[in-house]
């Protein structure tokens, strides 16, 4: 394999394990914002079986749930826009594969054609032989 395909090959892993980290990083950032609309979602229960238990904590009920919604919208937006740098990472990601499989390809072409060229050129060099013999 030649210099030039070896250092394309070595960029083009560097840049797919660079697209990996950060698509890793995308998902755990992904999955905490759906926990803390789970965590959301537990936490208004809670208040909601408080308040049936306890009317001071029913009257404020609303005023909890006002802000409750707030925050989960902000929450679910944030998983929306994650979700979709994901996507976008995703993509990035399959593209560096497809170049680095690009790269592969040609190098290992290049390597057979020199393999190629090397057997033309023994069969050349053999066939002059007898020839020569031949005719001394």
């Amino acid at each position: 394999m030649t210099a030039w395909a070896q250092s394309l090959i070595r960029i083009s892993n560097y840049e797919v394990e660079t697209l990996q980290k950060r698509l890793a990083e995308i998902t755990a950032r992904r999955t905490s914002a759906e926990m803390r609309i789970a965590v959301l979602e537990a936490e208004a229960e809670i208040e909601q079986e408080r308040a049936r238990e306890d009317t001071e904590a029913g009257m404020l009920l609303q005023a909890y749930l006002n802000g409750w919604k707030l925050r989960k919208s902000a929450a679910e937006a944030d998983v929306v826009e994650i979700s979709a740098e994901e996507d976008g990472a995703r993509d990035a990601l399959s593209g560096a594969f497809e170049e680095l499989k690009k790269f592969e390809h040609v190098a290992e072409t290049t390597r057979l054609n020199r393999l190629v060229a090397a057997g033309k050129r023994e069969t050349a060099a053999f066939d002059e032989l007898g020839l020569r013999r031949r005719a001394g």
